[in-house]
C-alpha cells in the first residue's frame, strides 16, 4: 500500500463493468513540444453505490466552495479532456 498522499491531475477511462466504476489516475510530470502528458499513476474501483455517494461529497464541497467565493460556477460546459467519457 503506498504511503503519503497521492497527487492527482484527473481521470480517464471511465467506466462500469458489473456495477463496479473504474477509472484510471492521470498525473502531468511532463511537456513534450509545450504541452502537458498526462501519465497513468494508479486506478480506482468502487462500487455504483460508493461512486454516486463520492459525487454528491464533491458536488457538496464544490457548491460550499462557491457560497464562499473560492469558486465561480461557469454556466457554459468547458470541453471534456480526451477520454474522460463514460465508456
Amino acid at each position: 500500500m503506498r504511503n503519503g498522499p497521492l497527487f492527482v491531475d484527473g481521470i480517464d477511462n471511465l467506466s462500469l463493468v458489473d456495477g463496479i466504476i473504474r477509472y484510471d489516475l492521470l498525473s502531468i510530470s511532463k511537456l513534450v513540444d509545450g504541452k502537458p502528458v498526462p501519465e497513468n499513476t494508479g486506478s480506482i474501483a468502487m462500487s455504483l453505490q460508493a461512486f454516486l455517494r463520492t459525487h454528491r461529497q464533491m458536488t457538496a464541497s464544490i457548491d460550499r466552495m462557491v457560497e464562499q467565493g473560492i469558486l465561480k460556477k461557469n454556466e457554459e460546459p468547458q470541453d471534456e479532456p480526451a477520454g474522460a467519457k463514460l465508456n
